[in-house]
């Protein structure tokens, strides 16, 4: 043992320490502006409209739901530091390539599920990622995620994580959840239902659904 393996790991825990330090105010934004949105509608729409409730709800220090009408949003932070892989475009950027230690990031992921879903404990539907934001040491940010999230200019180098990007990045993602609408299933994959199943709908309204049938983080066919 010597001084390089000890240098190192002090090195390498600090530089995790301080990204997962970031991510975690980075969350506390998160929660902040979703609260503002909740007492903004309540104030100058909620009166008019008791059938469309907003709400806030914090969970846990690493997890909260915002549910608007049919739909919730949950952000989830994830404990662990992530590194870019070496193929992803951004380790080919000069930011990167002039400190490789800003390639290091926490995430905070958004997935959207149905209301009904946690209203009628069906353990069986889907959620679907819509988002993830990576945060670096340096509090700077790149988004990977559908539609109006994807549109948020990525500039790595540049972008850095404040309230108002925070704002826009919950905008967006509300924006979308409310454009993506419930499809109709497939009809082949849902006519046959078994004794079991149709047992447990009349228990709990227990089918399972989703907004999309899957869980993957590609492009929709429908979004082409």
């Amino acid at each position: 043992m010597d001084d390089s393996l000890c240098n190192l790991l002090i090195t390498k825990g600090q530089l995790k320490q301080d990204i997962f330090s970031i991510t975690l105010e980075t969350m506390q934004l998160f929660k902040e502006c979703a609260k503002s949105f909740e007492d903004f509608y309540r104030v100058n729409y909620a009166d008019d409209h008791e059938d469309i409730p907003v709400r806030y709800d914090n969970k846990t220090q690493y997890q909260f739901q915002l549910k608007f009408a049919g739909d919730v949003l949950v952000f989830l932070m994830h404990s662990n530091i992530f590194e870019f892989s070496r193929d992803h475009e951004v380790m080919r950027t000069p930011y990167i390539k002039e400190d490789k230690t800003r390639s290091y990031c926490g995430m905070i992921q958004i997935f959207n599920f149905l209301g009904d879903s946690f209203k009628y404990n069906r353990i069986n539907d889907l959620g679907y990622m819509i988002g993830r934001i990576l945060i670096n040491k340096d509090g700077h940010y790149y988004i990977e995620g559908k539609r109006e999230l994807a549109q948020v200019l990525n500039n790595f180098s540049s972008n850095k994580i404040d309230k108002e990007s925070v704002k826009e990045i919950l905008k967006s993602a509300i924006t979308y959840t409310i454009n993506f609408d419930l499809l109709v299933p497939d009809y082949e994959e849902t006519k046959i239902i078994s004794v079991n199943d149709m047992l447990q709908i009349e228990d709990q309204n227990n089918i399972r659904t989703a907004k999309r049938l899957g869980f993957r983080f590609e492009q929709d066919k429908d979004e082409a």
